[in-house]
């Protein structure tokens, strides 16, 4: 019986490539290699990723093999092993059909998996390396967030006031506040991700707190006790006696859909509704785009920056605005997908 350990022996022999050489290549240890070839130990997806870039192998085939052998391995000889694989199709049928987007979104995220292939195979970073990234991107997406609600602080003016704690004559306390806030919510997002905490309402509000955090004390962290409107948008957001149910909610959509959509699509659904829900007075754009960026993270993905320039930040405003107001999100989708995109383009770029 044909297994994702032969597959990769059979490919490796072809390629007449020897264990130390795939090992070296790979960052794998090769006794490591040498088992999961022989069956006694099962890839990560990680691992898998990196064995398709080297073999050149079908992803489709490579991952069907690997996940035959996972399941085999997690049932072992369970007795109703045949009546719970009937139940599993049924449900894995419904899950492909609720899945389909559009063939431009399709190709889309083919191209993001593509080059997330190749990001994860650059990883681990050099330490110095991926300080020095962090530092670059982080006030990148800290100036381009706060440059769509009007901060007016330059890229090299957020670096001064962000890094060298600087002060810049002619700018106001709130937009270096709202900087050094920025800032230190993606340090935050980052902790999440480190320590493994789960995704929840809870840390979200803490997000929104770092945000606001020194502006407006009153509402940094909590839900708004007044309607709001929108200036410019047709959306209107829902009332402050709904948020509570909106946002509880927003989670359950998540936890239904976290190990079932495309993680760049998850990531832009999430940005997405809790901009629809508007829950906070101040602060709700930026700390949608800090979720966004968390789930990304979560999934491997490096952060993305949506640019803040007048064109950018109209065709964003558009782009939502048709979400919310007629429920097709699909050019919201490409918006995220293409900043996905570039961000994947750029960030295995810097490793060289």
């Amino acid at each position: 019986m044909k297994s994702f350990g032969k597959l990769l022996k059979k490919e490796r022999c072809k390629l007449n490539k020897t264990l130390f050489e795939v090992s070296r290549n790979l960052g794998i240890d090769s006794a490591i290699i040498s088992k999961i070839e022989r069956g006694l130990r099962t890839a990560t997806r990680k691992q898998v990723l990196s064995f398709i870039q080297e073999y050149q192998l079908s992803e489709k085939e490579a991952f069907s093999y690997w996940l035959a052998d996972k399941i085999l391995y997690e049932i072992g000889d369970e007795f109703y092993i045949k009546e719970a694989f009937a139940v599993a199709e049924s449900k894995i049928n419904y899950i492909s059909k609720s899945v389909e987007y559009p063939d431009r979104i399709q190709e889309l995220i083919h191209k993001v998996d593509e080059l997330y292939q190749i990001w994860s195979k650059k990883k681990p970073l050099d330490k110095t390396q991926l300080q020095k990234m962090n530092e670059f991107f982080n006030i990148e997406n800290t100036f381009q967030s706060n440059l769509i609600e009007g901060n007016t602080l330059t890229l090299q003016e957020t670096h001064l006031v962000v890094n060298k704690g600087l002060t810049i004559s002619g700018k106001s306390m709130n937009e270096h506040l709202e900087a050094i806030n920025h800032n230190e919510a993606l340090d935050y997002i980052v902790e999440i991700v480190q320590n493994k905490i789960p995704i929840s309402e809870r840390i979200t509000k803490e997000i929104h707190y770092l945000i606001l955090k020194g502006i407006d004390r009153k509402n940094a962290g909590i839900y708004r006790s007044v309607p709001v409107y929108i200036s410019g948008s047709k959306h209107k957001p829902p009332q402050p006696f709904l948020l509570s149910k909106k946002m509880e909610e927003l989670f359950e959509f998540y936890e239904k859909n976290r190990n079932k959509l495309h993680p760049v699509i998850l990531s832009a659904n999430m940005h997405e509704k809790l901009l629809t829900i508007h829950p906070f007075i101040d602060g709700n754009g930026r700390t949608s785009r800090l979720l966004m960026n968390l789930l990304l993270l979560k999934s491997g993905y490096p952060i993305i920056s949506l640019k803040g320039d007048l064109k950018s930040k109209l065709n964003y405003y558009k782009t939502l605005e048709q979400t919310q107001t007629s429920g097709n999100d699909e050019p919201f989708l490409i918006l995220i997908l293409k900043a996905a995109i570039e961000s994947l383009e750029q960030h295995i770029e810097l490793c060289g």
